[in-house]
């Protein structure tokens, strides 16, 4: 073989790889938009992923994910959000209801999958739950319409009690007004007196509980929302410290002490929004995915957290429970 030959064949093998390379397509982008911190939230988002592997989409390897925290300062939710719509993503995945209507008036062009716990037609999220008919669409679970029984089951464990409180965030104006509405009409259905409790930050929720024993109440219902989730030990603990009986939502609570809770599967939820961003990313339209509704509910209760209470838990809970914490 001549020099030449020689040379000129190696410069075509030079641009293989590169060659190869250009003709790759770019790899997908995820913007995930979640109202809470990542602390606390890694189990969330595995099962995010999870969802997307269903899907055959794997992080890292054909789709990437660009996650952005708002650390529960909602009003951070709009610059987050169109920064997403600036670094142009494929899909948009809002978790919690203020992120979706961030995510939501930030683009009406960019696919959307919410995962929320409240009434997306209520909310302004879509105009119907079989057919979306715009780039929104996404999941809910039942905590926000779940809020009533929760009150419940604390009057059927402290059936002594005749004054109970609610807490619930005045920065989730939503939210707050649909669980103040649904827990006063349960209270007086029960014959209870409820006092209705804002926080917004660690130091309203610190003077909540200080308030409780002012207030005698005999129990604590804890309002849906991200920034409590964010904080489930924190209120685990002032719970047992003052000794109020208190439900939430999600067995995170009472894992950290918390007595009791109620709410459906936040589990679930992550995953079906990973399997919908899935779908999208395959090219289906938001439009036609119908809003998916999970009705599966949990109960938790702490029966280590009962006993430091001197409460006895009837057995009319006890066989009701997904799981019973010894």
């Amino acid at each position: 073989m001549k020099r030449r030959e020689f040379i000129t064949l190696l410069g075509g093998a030079a641009a293989w790889p590169v060659a190869a390379w250009a003709q790759q397509p770019a790899m997908l982008v995820i913007g995930f938009l979640d109202s809470k911190s990542p602390e606390g939230s890694a189990h969330l988002v595995a099962e995010f992923r999870r969802g997307l592997n269903g899907s055959a989409f794997i992080e890292g390897q054909n789709v990437a994910i660009e996650f952005r925290w708002a650390q529960n300062n909602y009003d951070q939710l709009p610059a987050l959000a169109a920064d997403l719509v600036r670094r142009r993503v494929d899909v948009i995945a809002a978790t919690g209801g203020p992120a979706a209507l961030a995510a939501k008036a930030a683009s009406a062009t960019i696919p959307i999958v919410f995962r929320v716990a409240a009434d997306p037609i209520a909310a302004g999220l879509v105009a119907s739950l079989s057919r979306p008919g715009s780039n929104v669409t996404g999941v809910t679970s039942l905590n926000l319409e779940v809020g009533p029984k929760r009150l419940e089951f604390l009057h059927e464990i402290v059936p002594t009690a005749t004054i109970m409180a609610a807490l619930v965030n005045p920065t989730n104006p939503s939210n707050a007004e649909i669980i103040s509405r649904d827990l006063q009409a349960t209270a007086r259905l029960l014959g209870l007196q409820l006092h209705l409790l804002h926080a917004g930050s660690d130091a309203d929720i610190d003077a909540v509980f200080a308030t409780l024993t002012e207030l005698r109440a005999g129990g604590l219902v804890i309002g849906t929302d991200a920034f409590f989730t964010d904080r489930n030990e924190k209120l685990a603990a002032l719970a047992l410290r003052y000794r109020i009986p208190t439900i939430y939502q999600s067995r995170a609570f009472v894992a950290a002490g918390g007595l009791m809770s109620y709410g459906g599967s936040f589990a679930d939820s992550y995953r079906l929004a990973g399997v919908y961003t899935g779908r999208i990313l395959k090219g289906e339209k938001p439009a036609d995915l119908p809003v998916e509704q999970t009705t599966k509910v949990e109960l938790f209760i702490n029966l280590k957290t009962a006993k430091m209470l001197g409460i006895t838990a009837p057995t009319s809970i006890l066989v009701r429970a997904d799981e019973v914490i010894e």
